[in-house]
């Protein structure tokens, strides 16, 4: 983790101006094509679920804006940030699921299968707000959106990046999923979040990329 130096930070005006704000975040939806991905991840015995918080974490990763996180009046940059994404349990409640991300895909599956379970058996949705290195993730595979406004403690500068996608759909010769990131405007513009969508799309058109990994 490094501090960024915000006096002679390029975005130094952006952060003054919209850190304050009562509801700095800001939120895009669009559409990603799973047209080549989904097939490939079924025959390869992974879930679903496994490959698609890894695809997004990986491009997170590598846009730098969403490793960015606010800290009282300064800002640190995580040299990785993993994913906490929600798990359905017993009784319609879910919980946090909190593997460790790699880029080694095969091990990431195992940490996402061992965290899983123990979810499933005691889901839990206690956050400890100190801790920011952290992608919040939501899946709603029961419907397809259009757009997704997420619940946020503004009793302090929460600056974690939340990522929801829902259920997919036949558009000609496609396969569509809706895709929604919201994020705070003191740390990223549009550009940064559709240099991530770039990312995402770009992974899920070459799943062999990553899903070779065994």
């Amino acid at each position: 983790m490094r501090q960024i130096d915000v006096q002679s930070w390029s975005r130094r005006a952006h952060f003054e101006r919209f850190r304050d704000f009562d509801h700095p975040h800001f939120s895009i939806c669009a559409n990603v094509n799973l047209i080549r991905f989904r097939p490939d991840v079924m025959d390869s015995g992974f879930s679903f679920t496994t490959a698609i918080v890894y695809v997004l974490t990986r491009a997170a990763n590598s846009v730098p804006q969403f490793r960015y996180r606010i800290r009282g009046d300064g800002v640190v940059e995580h040299e990785v940030v993993h994913p906490s994404f929600t798990v359905l349990a017993n009784g319609d409640v879910f919980g946090y699921c909190r593997p460790d991300y790699t880029d080694d895909f095969s091990l990431f599956a195992e940490r996402v299968s061992e965290s899983t379970a123990k979810v499933r058996e005691n889901p839990s949705i206690v956050d400890d707000p100190e801790v920011d290195d952290r992608l919040y993730m939501s899946a709603m595979p029961w419907l397809s959106f259009t757009s997704v406004t997420h619940p946020m403690n503004l009793k302090y500068p929460d600056s974690v990046p939340r990522i929801a996608w829902g259920k997919f759909f036949d558009e000609g010769k496609e396969l569509k999923m809706p895709l929604s990131v919201q994020a705070h405007h003191a740390l990223m513009d549009g550009i940064h979040i559709g240099r991530f969508y770039s990312l995402v799309q770009e992974l899920l058109d070459n799943p062999a990329v990553f899903l070779s990994q065994r």
